[in-house]
């Protein structure tokens, strides 16, 4: 039996970055572009490397044109740390797993390193696929923290739970990390929301833009542990707009949203360094009259545009600062 399993990409819609310090935040899939995994019993466990997992060139110029594309990990890596996450997740809950083994391989169309949440889609289509072939359940609400651990734990990546939520249940989910609740059940408090206010939303990502997901925010983490009031009070008024998005997205105020959005991004800006190159996707769409936020951690901005006009206005002149435009399908 062939199993496939698939992860979309994602978009922080409100309150991101809080997810990291028990904030909330409002996040959609993007099925634009997702994560596939294939995966087959094999007398041996094998992981099929992609191009980007192969080490071997044909110069240091094709080392180098690679490392731009790519950056320095493939996917393998993830895929690794999935599998020994998922095989202690079954260990600690006396779950024994079949003496069996498989081929595991993986395709992904998200853009890499534009925070659109690539690694996590892996690693989560990874542990739909083994719970499909070890016939094992991880209920719902805990998935998106077994593959937390996976990045965190394995991977020293610096991350929170809104990705792997969004993964894990789709479309568009209000998230509440209370300390509480996630200290006692091991997960936060997930809502799906069904708006119909998406016909106008815009995603626009550089395509030439390159950085390692989680060492961006850093230094906010290091300021947050050491009590740093500027940071926690921001990142509780940052959290604040999810529940006020929230309200403003049953209604369907897109003028409310577009204030929340752009606000989100300021506030953002008060405790974290932007570069010029995620700076310029900000004003660019600013300028064009929509609202703009990061999507993730940079390299992507997502918001509303007024009508058709805009949307153009949008293709063009973000064409112009080397990033392109899409209408997100979220459900």
């Amino acid at each position: 039996m062939i199993i496939e399993t698939r992860a979309y990409a994602r978009a922080g819609l409100l309150g991101n970055p809080s997810d990291g310090y028990f904030g909330k935040t409002i996040s959609i899939t993007v099925k634009n572009f997702g994560a596939h995994i294939t995966l087959y019993e094999s007398p041996e466990l094998r992981i099929e490397p992609q191009e980007q997992d192969i080490n071997t060139y044909k110069s240091i110029y094709a080392l180098i044109e690679r490392v731009k594309i790519h950056g320095y990990y493939g996917g393998d890596r993830l895929i690794k740390a999935a599998i020994k996450t998922f095989s202690g997740y079954c260990s600690s809950n006396g779950i024994r797993l079949e003496n069996k083994n498989f081929t595991i391989r993986y395709d992904s169309t998200i853009p890499r390193q534009v925070g659109l949440a690539g690694s996590s889609a892996i690693i989560t289509a990874t542990m739909r696929a083994l719970t499909r072939f070890y016939d094992v359940e991880i209920p719902l609400e805990l998935f998106p923290s077994v593959v937390l651990k996976a990045e965190s734990e394995e991977l020293g990546i610096n991350a929170g739970l809104q990705d792997r939520v969004i993964q894990a249940y789709e479309g568009c989910v209000y998230m509440d990390f209370d300390r509480s609740a996630i200290e006692s059940t091991g997960h936060g408090r997930y809502e799906r929301l069904d708006p119909g206010v998406f016909d106008n939303l815009y995603i626009a990502y550089k395509v030439e833009l390159g950085k390692v997901s989680g060492t961006v925010l850093n230094d906010i983490r290091t300021r947050y542990d050491k009590g740093d009031t500027e940071v926690i009070e921001t990142l509780q008024e940052i959290a604040s707009l999810a529940d006020q998005g929230k309200a403003k997205l049953v209604e369907g105020d897109i003028e409310g949203l577009n204030v929340l959005i752009n606000r989100n991004f300021d506030l953002r800006r008060k405790i974290m360094r932007i570069s010029a190159s995620n700076l310029e996707l900000i004003d660019t769409a600013r300028a064009c009259g929509a609202s703009a936020k990061f999507a993730g951690s940079g390299g992507s901005v997502v918001g509303f545009y007024k009508d058709n006009e805009t949307l153009t206005k949008l293709i063009i002149e973000m064409k112009k600062v080397k990033a392109r435009v899409i209408k997100p399908f979220v459900f």
